[in-house]
């Protein structure tokens, strides 16, 4: 599957993956929302935690753009891939190492590492998924990205257990493993990964700042591909539900359905095995149907999912939903930067991976804040309605993203062959 032939360099790749989503589900989904829980309580801490996702997230939705033109400019991945992976590592490590319990200066401190970290993650992520042409031919990147996805659930099901083992809860234990494994397993794809010979051009903050202008340029480009600014709007709405949900999961579990942190994490423990399953099958389905076809068919069950969990706020339910939600997940992820990059001409991946990750974080920093204000304003009136308010929103939101998606049309996948043949030089016309 690989461009290289080498089975080493898929599984290097693929490592990240296992790498960041421990991250994801130890600090995004389980540890940080309890730890401001912990400190702030249930309204302050939802809210304050949904206030520092969205400042991380906004802020790096700003620069995506820029970011992936930079790289694109450079013809470069795996430096920026470096640095901002490196900056989340220490920036969580440091809150690990924060003292227990604290006033709430101490917890609005810790929120602020947080918040650099999760910036820092989240702009990584646009130069991983950029990476995925310099790793997969063409034929196989449906494969190689749900490899990805299910190696990744297999990093949030060893944490997971491991929280468990050791019941470090949301204790700052808990995001030094989170820290070490995601520096430990990160390390294979800087070793195994290279990047093309580059443009030539040198990183400078004259060059960053001469990078504001190619946000409108970007834009241009966008319109002259059919259905790009259609799919990335549409991506705005149904990764807003996603996002909410990874944020919000380990809080949701304790306080909307009476569970212990230990009873919450063995729930998601359980939901993620049935989403690695689903990954791989994912990457078949994406290969044999086409990504938009798999796409569409996630969003749906999405639909049913968050139905279900919103309107029978019932343990039964609450299970099926999340067991659908879960298995969803991997398939969205699987799917939606496959079809990204069928829209994408190759010699604009990076700029327009910077507008696909524009799309998702401006999503990440809506759903969460206003989750996180739904609760707070509703949570003393309605009690445990609240969040089923808060979920329906979720619904209502992925419907429209669902909507607008189905009138965006799906360009041919290009084969092997195709590719090889347009790297050739043209011929002399003798």
């Amino acid at each position: 599957m690989t461009r290289s032939r080498s089975a080493g360099q898929g599984l290097s790749w693929a490592l990240y993956d296992f790498a960041n989503t421990i991250y994801s589900y130890a600090v995004v989904s389980y540890a940080m929302s309890l730890w401001a829980v912990d400190r702030l309580g249930p309204k302050d801490g939802q809210l304050w935690y949904g206030i520092a996702t969205a400042i991380s997230v906004g802020l790096n939705a700003a620069v995506s753009p820029v970011l992936g033109a930079m790289s694109d400019r450079v013809g470069r991945r795996m430096s920026f891939l470096l640095s901002f992976t490196s900056l989340c590592v220490i920036s969580i490590a440091v809150v690990g190492l924060l003292p227990e319990g604290g006033d709430a200066g101490l917890a609005l401190f810790g929120l602020g590492l947080f918040a650099v970290s999760n910036f820092a993650y989240q702009a990584a992520l646009i130069y991983y998924d950029a990476t995925l042409p310099l790793v997969a031919r063409p034929s196989s990147r449906g494969r190689m990205s749900g490899i990805g996805v299910a190696v990744g659930y297999l990093g949030t099901i060893g944490i997971a257990l491991l929280i468990l083992i050791f019941d470090t809860g949301s204790s700052g234990l808990t995001f030094l493993l989170a820290a070490g494994l995601f520096a430990v397993f990160a390390v294979p794809i800087f070793r195994a990964v290279r990047d093309s010979a580059g443009t030539g051009a040198m990183f400078s903050v004259r060059d960053a700042a001469r990078s504001w202008s190619q946000v409108a340029t970007t834009l241009r480009h966008a319109r002259e591909v059919p259905g790009l600014l259609r799919f990335l709007v549409g991506r705005f709405f149904y990764t807003d539900p996603a996002n909410t949900a990874i944020v919000v999961m380990a809080v949701f579990a304790t306080e909307a359905m009476g569970m212990t942190k230990g009873q919450a994490n063995m729930v998601l423990l359980v939901l993620t095995v049935a989403a690695v399953a689903a990954s791989f099958g994912y990457g078949h389905a994406v290969e044999r149907f086409g990504p938009k076809r798999v796409l569409i068919f996630v969003l749906s069950s999405w639909c049913v999912g968050l139905g279900l969990v919103g309107v029978f706020l019932t343990l039964p339910t609450f299970l099926i939903g999340g067991a659908i939600l879960g298995a969803g997940l991997g398939g969205m992820w699987t799917s939606d930067r496959v079809f990204m990059l069928r829209l994408s001409p190759p010699e604009r991946v990076g700029e327009f991976f910077g507008l696909y990750g524009l799309a998702g974080k401006f999503s990440a920093v809506i759903g969460p804040l206003a989750y996180g204000i739904i609760i707070s304003l509703l949570l003393g009136s309605m009690g445990r309605g609240a969040y089923q308010v808060a979920i329906l929103s979720l619904f209502v939101l992925m419907l429209i993203g669902l909507a607008i998606l189905r009138g965006v049309p799906e360009p041919p996948g290009i084969t092997d062959e195709q590719e090889i043949g347009e790297s050739l030089p043209p011929r002399s016309g003798i």
